[in-house]
């Protein structure tokens, strides 16, 4: 199982997410990209030193590099877009109520349950060096899948702010927001699909399979619910706009060509 190799992934992503106990909501947002970005360069150290990378050394260091360009993207943005932007501040206290500070226990609890989801999700390339699989293509074809999910997240990101600047008391309904509601969550849904996949023929033993589909199963369900709370807010902000209520009803809501609209009752 490799326990003592996840332990040491765990402590890392332990110490790059505990910025959450500054904000709690940090623990979800930028901690969580500073431990995707450590925990993938611990991965890289870990399979150097113990000499799995043999032969694959190009490979591991894409992926480290995927998951660095993941991470630190992803931190850096939320964070430029805490600082500068006053109306996304409000809107994060009025979704998180991180005005209120909450029980020392209960961010513990957050904090050691993100510290292993997070080293859970990192898994599959650590198995993959760690078993000794010298398969090239399907962690090929997983690299590519992340690869297409990040550049989703990229873009929806950018056309996000460049509309909500053009008309800030609308949502975005332009680009891949013609297309779903949520395309940045569906990148990190493609994202980690590509993860998992890039792992499949590595993985040894019950417990490997089920750690890394735990984790997959727990980020997707992670992203649906961060979903259903943005439509949430969005209801009650724009549920008078007859734009928006056409939008939201002719338009899915994380799924491209998935009929599925609305999470929350209507």
């Amino acid at each position: 199982m490799g326990w003592d190799y996840l332990g040491i992934i765990l402590a890392v992503c332990a110490i790059l997410c505990a910025i959450g106990f500054y904000k709690f909501v940090y623990f979800l947002s930028i901690g969580y990209g500073f431990a995707v970005a450590g925990g993938g360069i611990t991965l890289l150290i870990i399979a150097i030193m113990n000499g799995w990378t043999e032969r694959v050394l190009w490979l591991a260091l894409i992926q480290t590099t995927l998951f660095l360009a993941y991470g630190i993207r992803l931190s850096a943005f939320l964070l430029i877009r805490e600082i500068r932007n006053m109306a996304y501040r409000k809107t994060l206290k009025e979704a998180t109520g991180n005005e209120k500070r909450m029980p020392v226990f209960v961010l513990v609890m957050i904090w050691v349950f993100v510290s292993v989801l997070y080293t859970a999700q990192l898994s599959p390339m650590l198995y993959r060096y760690m078993n000794g699989n010298k398969d090239i293509l399907i962690p090929l074809v997983g690299v590519g899948i992340s690869f297409f999910g990040f550049v989703l997240e990229v873009i929806a990101d950018s056309q996000k702010t460049a509309q909500k600047k053009e008309n800030p008391d609308m949502v975005a309904t332009k680009g891949l927001y013609r297309i779903v509601r949520c395309p940045n969550y569906f990148g990190e849904i493609i994202f980690w699909t590509g993860v998992f996949i890039s792992g499949v023929t590595a993985y040894k033993g019950i417990g490997q399979w089920l750690i890394a589909i735990i984790a997959y199963i727990c980020i997707t369900f992670i992203m649906f619910n961060g979903a259903q709370r943005l439509e949430k807010r969005q209801m009650a902000r724009y549920k008078d706009h007859d734009e928006y209520n056409n939008y939201v009803d002719s338009t899915p809501i994380l799924i491209p060509l998935l009929p599925i609209y609305h999470l929350n009752k209507q």
